[in-house]
C-alpha cells in the first residue's frame, strides 16, 4: 500500500492530512505556524515534522515505513535561498520516494482550479493572491510579508485595530469599540500597555475577530478598516484583470 503525506504551513498553523493509494484519508493532524520568515528556520522545521509525525501515529504508521509521496506547502518558501535549504532538511526528517516543497498559495490555486485558468486570493495572516492564465502560466501579486505588505490580511487588519485604539485613546481619532475589546482581548488596563506587549504577527492578526465583530456592531472604524481590507484585495493585478475579464464577458454581444 502507498502513502501519501501533505501539509499546508501557513503564518497560523500548519495541518498534514496523510492518506493511501485508494484516495482514503487516514489521519490529520495540525501543529503551529510554519512561516520560515515570521517564525525562523527552526520553528518551521519544527511545526512541520511534528504534524508529519502526528499524523503517521493516527495512521499506525510504523518509523520504517517510507512513504511514497511528501507534499509540502509552505508560506514564504517561493524565495530561492529558503527553498533549497527546506528542501534539502525535508528530504531528510520526512524518507519518502518523492518530495515536493512549493507555496501555500500554489497547491490552494491546484486545488481550487486544477489545471484551469482562474484566481484565488488568499487573506489570513498574511495576504496573496495567485493566478493562472491560459497559457499555463503563474502570476502572483503580493506575499511579500507583514512588515512591508500582507494588505487586506488579518495582521494588517490587527495592526490597523491597534493604530485606531490608540488614536482614539489620544483623542487623534474618533471613538471606536475596539480600544475595549483590545484590552480586553491583550487583558491590559489601557491600550497604552500594548506597546510593551511581546505581540508578534501570529497575536497581531488575532485581533481580527474584533475588528469583525464591531463593524458588525456598526463600529464606523471597524467598518471603514474592513471595507479598506476589501479594497486591498481587489487592488491585486490578477484579481483586478479576473473582474475585468467577467466584465467583458457578462456584457451583450
Amino acid at each position: 500500500m502507498a502513502y501519501f503525506l501533505g501539509i499546508d504551513g501557513g503564518g497560523t498553523r500548519t495541518t498534514a492530512w496523510l492518506a493511501d493509494e485508494r484516495k482514503r484519508i487516514l489521519a490529520r493532524a495540525a501543529s503551529g505556524p510554519a512561516n520560515p520568515l515570521k517564525v525562523g528556520f527552526d520553528a518551521s522545521k519544527r511545526e512541520i515534522l511534528g504534524a508529519a509525525q502526528q499524523a503517521r501515529h493516527q495512521a499506525r504508521l510504523k518509523n520504517s515505513h517510507v512513504l511514497d509521496a511528501v507534499t509540502v506547502g509552505l508560506a514564504g518558501v517561493d524565495r530561492p535561498q529558503v527553498h533549497g535549504r527546506l528542501f534539502r532538511w525535508l528530504r531528510r526528517a520526512i524518507p519518502a520516494h518523492h518530495h515536493l516543497l512549493t507555496s501555500d498559495a500554489a497547491i490552494a490555486l491546484r486545488a481550487a482550479i486544477g489545471d484551469s485558468p482562474g484566481v484565488i486570493v488568499i487573506s489570513g495572516t498574511g495576504s496573496i493572491s495567485f493566478a493562472r492564465d491560459e497559457r499555463g502560466r503563474v502570476l502572483r501579486s503580493g506575499g511579500w510579508g507583514a512588515p512591508l505588505d500582507d494588505a487586506g490580511s488579518g495582521y494588517d487588519l490587527g495592526r490597523k485595530a491597534i493604530i485606531a485604539a490608540l488614536r482614539d485613546y489620544d483623542g487623534r481619532g474618533p471613538y471606536t469599540q475596539l480600544t475595549r475589546k483590545i484590552c480586553l482581548e491583550l487583558k491590559i488596563p489601557d491600550i497604552t500597555q500594548v506597546i510593551l506587549q511581546p505581540l508578534n504577527p501570529h497575536d497581531i492578526a488575532a485581533l481580527f475577530p474584533l475588528v469583525l465583530a464591531a463593524a458588525r456592531r456598526r463600529d464606523f472604524v471597524a467598518q471603514q478598516l474592513c471595507e479598506e481590507a476589501g479594497k486591498d484585495l481587489l487592488r491585486h493585478p490578477p484579481v483586478e484583470g479576473a473582474l475585468a475579464l467577467a466584465r467583458d464577458l457578462a456584457e451583450p454581444d
